[in-house]
């Protein structure tokens, strides 16, 4: 005899891959983790630990002066360039110039609306919270904008991410993959940390861009998937031969 109530959830796993249940948990962690750790910030609970972290990494007796020697900080004023505009543009541009070359024109396109989506997000976001920079310590790179999220750390995430996955997809070895994305990883959060160790953002305001980058960037990749299955965006390794 058939057991019929077991054919539904058949049926369901049939449709539904267990990647996809894995992404979509790992979505949803990545999107309440931001909620709570925006209400967190709004109520002030995070103000002591924010003031505890940017303390502990000034000089004593001179918060001036970010600890460790002078290269350090003009190592933490390179890296957090990485997250500037500036890089971002040209590395976006670069990218998107290579998948012209390669004739994968879908996916090009996708990634200039994933960066510029992001970089939509960001400026939202800024203007909704409007949290102030840190006043507690001396800046160590020029500010304009509020300061919940990170735009350098969101950006990076947005961008590096979503650069190493449209990569990584391209790549037939495996280990490429994988050392596409921890670069892309790396350089998301040595943008972060800079920004805390320059004095420009609460640690919090960092942690807020990474998970808001990722997600996003998360959110793009599945949309991504889909949309390759269906044929609107290439599949991975479907590279044309190359032109004699």
């Amino acid at each position: 005899m058939t057991d019929t109530t077991a054919s539904p959830f058949t049926a369901f796993l049939r449709v539904v891959e267990l990647r996809w249940l894995l992404y979509l948990a790992g979505l949803i962690c990545l999107f309440w983790g931001l909620a709570e750790l925006a209400d967190e910030v709004l109520e002030g609970e995070t103000r002591s630990l924010d003031r505890d972290i940017l303390l502990a990494l000034r000089t004593p007796g001179d918060l001036s002066d970010p600890i460790g020697p002078g290269w350090v900080e003009e190592m933490g004023r390179d890296l957090t360039a990485l997250g500037g505009t500036v890089v971002l543009t040209l590395s976006t541009l670069l990218v998107s110039l290579y998948f012209l070359m390669r004739h994968r024109i879908s996916s090009m396109l996708f990634l200039l609306a994933s960066v510029g989506g992001g970089i939509a997000l960001s400026s939202l976001a800024k203007a909704a919270f409007d949290r102030p920079r840190p006043e507690l310590v001396p800046h160590g790179s020029i500010v304009h904008t509020a300061s919940f999220p990170s735009g350098h750390s969101m950006m990076a995430a947005v961008a590096y991410l979503s650069l190493g996955v449209l990569l990584a997809r391209v790549q037939p070895r495996r280990r490429l993959k994988v050392f596409i994305l921890c670069v892309a990883v790396t350089l998301t959060l040595l943008v972060g940390i800079s920004r805390v160790y320059l004095g420009v953002h609460w640690p919090t305001d960092v942690l807020a861009g990474w998970l808001a980058g990722a997600a996003w960037a998360a959110l793009c990749f599945g949309l991504a998937q889909l949309l390759a299955r269906r044929g609107h965006v290439e599949p991975e390794n479907c590279d044309p031969p190359d032109d004699p």
